[in-house]
């Protein structure tokens, strides 16, 4: 006979409308399946999928707005410990109903992750038994692991939730985190819980600014940890509010909102007072005779404060160092750059293409890094480069070589780049006449100045990068073909950022570089996912940009972007500089049109409006000067 486990005869027994057995589940899950029994829930079809409306959702998050100021912060921090993890943080109101939530995109772009979504209801009598809606009904933190929750169709499902409470003990809210079953952590209980109790003493500092608050316990080191009580004090000594640690505490006391701080220690308020506020820790007894020790956090506003750890601060714009430097997630561009190493190895030159701002100097850099060369990463933006000038910027010159040739001359890129990478930007542009040179020096890495009889050797990782159609330029004779060829050695293509299946990870990735633990809401990010970012993630950086100047509070959700056009739509087609200067824009909008209709070839651009090639690229930089 086969031996089945608890939960398997607890499923049986569920399908078949028995009795439960003894011992095989939790008490708060037998009593939710058997309330979803009753209701009349099957457990093997599908539950309702309720989602109320917008509106109301922005309602509720005005209702909550400080707690939820706090716990976007707080589930940005749980994101990051738990990232990777096939996750998803979610907060809720005290109804149950979906808020925000923040997750990482393997989890987002589930079934499970689609249903859990702002608006979404998550009470027992809908979705069965489930940590959130366990949560509101019993004011406790629940976890439901796999086929403990009521529908078969959330077995592979696990989740913790906890709520939040106010300084008067009422439900806030609740702070959900949900994974694939075969994902689960045991400790993400734990930080589910304590990330609850971080929401609930800030609501205290937050709350009650006008107030002091002192932190207690009976050990010292503990006084800034979760298990600290806290308690708020006004000015005259009256109890504004106690969080959960500090009720517990206080036991047997009188810890009501109103009393005095008399009635709960033994040391008048204003002899408490007199150390509290010279900023050192007391140790004082409550009215059972135990002994605490007592520390400041908090001193009424406009009176200087001893420092408070662990206080909530607005993220600054700094970046943030050790981050890798770009996010390759993507299974496109996972496949491209999967033999680069062992390319780069034998000394092939790479070809990188894609199109304006998809990241092309960045994956240069990578490979120069890949590399292992000890010499300097060197680039060259060739549409930049005058074209009677190219052969002498990249080889170098002699004193006196040519006209206006510097005094000293000029040892040239090539050899500034020697045991390194040279990096040749915006390829396409390399004047015809000095294609061939440059073909040469590929064929035998040898360098010869301009006006100089000798050669020299070079050991040089040569790196090409364009946006256009390198091949359509060979047909047409614009571009030597076996030129194109030799750079051409290991072809490299970065999909447009619309095309990028890990879209969420390059806008956290630009977040916590710009703006380090500041929360975006997966509702932000999915919104941002639908727009056609022709300038790709140089454009995504200015809109996360200007949203971080244009918040209003610590973190960025979907109304942080709400009526926000792109670039290209919000003030037309032109540079930076030309941006805000009216007389210009017309004449950059202008130049920038005719280098689009021309393929994007300086030369012809220049030619056709009667400017030279320096001022062409200077309006057109604009879109080039992220790769």
């Amino acid at each position: 006979m086969q031996h089945l486990s608890g939960m398997d005869r607890a499923r049986n027994a569920l399908e078949k409308g028995e009795r439960f057995p003894v011992g095989a589940l939790q008490a708060v899950v037998a009593d939710s399946w058997q309330r979803c029994r009753e209701g009349g829930l099957d457990p093997r079809g599908m539950p309702l999928h309720s989602v109320v409306a917008f509106s109301d959702v922005r309602r509720r998050r005005e209702a909550a707005a400080s707690m939820r100021r706090l716990a976007l912060a707080e589930m940005q921090l749980l994101h990051s410990q738990i990232a990777g993890s096939n996750f998803m943080i979610a907060l809720g109101d005290a109804d149950g109903i979906v808020l925000d939530t923040i997750s990482d995109q393997e989890f987002a772009d589930s079934a499970a992750g689609r249903s859990i979504i702002p608006g979404s209801m998550w009470n027992e009598d809908e979705r069965g038994t489930n940590a959130l809606g366990l949560a509101a009904m019993t004011g406790k933190p629940v976890a439901i692991y796999g086929r403990e929750h009521y529908f078969a169709c959330h077995g592979h499902l696990s989740c913790m939730a906890a709520p939040v409470f106010n300084s008067q003990g009422e439900l806030l809210g609740l702070l959900d985190a949900s994974c694939a079953h075969e994902a689960r952590q045991e400790h993400t209980h734990a930080l589910v819980r304590m990330a609850a109790s971080q929401i609930e003493n800030g609501l205290v500092f937050q709350e009650f600014s006008g107030n002091f608050v002192f932190a207690f316990h009976p050990r010292v080191e503990y006084l800034d940890t979760l298990s600290a009580g806290l308690i708020s004090v006004s000015p005259g000594g009256d109890i504004t509010s106690i969080n959960r640690s500090g009720r517990a505490l206080l036991a047997g006391l009188p810890a009501t909102l109103g009393s005095h701080f008399d009635a709960l220690f033994e040391s008048g308020f204003g002899a408490a007072m007199d150390g509290l506020l010279s900023g050192v820790i007391i140790r004082i007894r409550d009215r059972a005779g135990s002994s605490v020790f007592m520390a400041c956090r908090q001193i009424a506003q406009g009176r200087s404060s001893p420092p408070r750890q662990g206080s909530l601060s607005v993220p600054t714009l700094l970046p943030k160092q050790g981050l890798p430097e770009f996010v390759c997630e993507d299974g496109v561009l996972r496949r491209a750059i999967a033999n680069l190493a062992d390319a780069v190895a034998l000394e092939m030159p790479v070809h990188i293409t894609g199109e304006t701002g998809t990241g092309k100097e960045l994956m240069a850099r990578h490979i120069h890094h890949l590399s292992r060369r000890k010499g300097e990463f060197v680039a060259i933006n060739c549409g930049a480069v005058p074209e009677e000038l190219f052969i002498s910027e990249i080889f170098g010159h002699e004193p006196g070589a040519f006209t206006n040739a510097r005094d000293k001359g000029a040892p040239g890129l090539a050899r500034a780049a020697h045991r390194g990478t040279l990096f040749l930007d915006e390829v396409a542009d390399i004047p015809l006449a000095a294609q061939t040179s440059l073909l040469r020096f590929l064929d035998n890495m040898e360098v010869r100045a301009v006006g100089a009889h000798k050669t020299e050797k070079v050991d040089v990782q040569i790196v090409s990068a364009t946006n256009r159609d390198m091949e359509e330029m060979v047909a047409q004779r614009l571009f030597r073909a076996d030129l194109y060829y030799r750079l051409n050695a290991f072809a490299v293509h970065l999909p447009a950022l619309r095309a990028r299946t890990d879209f969420a990870a390059i806008v956290r990735h630009l977040m916590e570089a710009m703006a380090p633990g500041t929360p975006i809401t997966d509702a932000a990010i999915a919104g941002l996912s639908r727009r056609k970012w022709p300038g790709n993630v140089r454009e995504l950086r200015s809109v996360l940009q200007r949203a971080l100047v244009g918040r209003h509070a610590d973190y960025l959700d979907e109304d942080c972007f709400e009526g926000a056009k792109s670039e290209a739509e919000s003030v037309g087609d032109c540079c930076e500089e030309c941006r805000n200067r009216p007389l210009s824009r017309a004449r950059c909008e202008e130049i920038r049109s005719v280098h689009r209709r021309l393929d994007g070839n300086i030369s012809k651009a220049a030619r056709e409006l009667g400017l030279s090639r320096t001022t062409v690229y200077k309006h057109v930089l604009g879109l080039q000067d992220h790769k």
